[in-house]
């Protein structure tokens, strides 16, 4: 078993994750034999999804039905009207007050221009991933955000919109966020439901955050009986130390 099935299994059956994490490479040459998309996406977020079950290569054509995900991903060689779109798409936007252009400026980009972005299973992935992104409800996300504060050393960032932004904070930070994704990709993603968010972690420090989630997912398991005795025997009329509920969970 490969480094990588074994942290994808690791995130899988902690969390109880329905979707398969998923791995995002940001290059400027795919390795041999990875296929490139074939077809039409709305947005690049749609990758994500479509990356659970296979690996597969991106570039700027295929993300280019969404401005704002050809500019967060800094993807080269776009097409010659991409300018003009990015440049309709934020005037429609600022009209409804969705943004405004200092909150535009301030929305991460990844540093770097790369020709291609490179998405598939954790399990699957032919390189060293730079984001692993998870779906997770709140449960999850519970385990998750103490994981990812243990390792970082700080609370990860709650991001809106656009959810593509989230890659390249991740990248360039080479920390942790969560993304509650916003209109777009809650309408193109199926699994993004309203009870799901986005989470994605740094490749380089994958190792890390799978050991921590493992422990804080176990001992919130541990912690959830506690609790889950004691309402029961309050609900019952007794008054039980912890000594007691603790004795319970034996």
């Amino acid at each position: 078993m490969s480094a990588y099935q074994r942290q994808s299994n690791q995130l899988t059956s902690s969390l109880g994750l329905p979707v398969p994490p998923v791995a995002i490479g940001a290059i400027n040459t795919p390795p041999p034999g990875v296929e490139f998309f074939d077809g039409v996406a709305p947005a690049g977020c749609v990758f994500w999804e479509k990356a659970a079950s296979r690996v597969f290569a991106t570039s700027a054509r295929d993300h280019e039905l969404c401005s704002i995900g050809v500019h967060t991903h800094h993807l080269a060689d776009p097409s010659a009207s991409q300018p003009r779109e990015l440049e309709e798409t934020l005037k429609a936007m600022y009209g409804l007050d969705y943004v405004r252009p200092d909150e535009v400026a301030a929305i991460p980009v990844l540093r770097d221009a790369v020709k291609h972005i490179l998405y598939g299973p954790l399990a699957q992935f032919p390189l060293k991933p730079d984001v692993v992104l998870l779906f997770a409800h709140a449960e999850q996300g519970l385990v998750l955000s103490e994981a990812i504060e243990r390792v970082d050393s700080g609370i990860p960032p709650a991001m809106g919109r656009p959810a593509c932004a989230v890659v390249p904070q991740v990248i360039n930070q080479g920390r942790a966020a969560m993304s509650l994704g916003c209109c777009g990709a809650r309408t193109y993603l199926d699994e993004l439901t309203y009870d799901v968010a986005l989470w994605a972690l740094p490749g380089g420090r994958l190792n890390e955050y799978c050991e921590e989630i493992e422990t804080l997912a176990r001992a919130n398991r541990t912690l959830t009986a506690f609790h889950q005795g004691r309402r029961t025997d309050v609900a019952s009329g007794k008054r039980p130390s912890v000594r007691e509920s603790l004795e319970r969970l034996s």
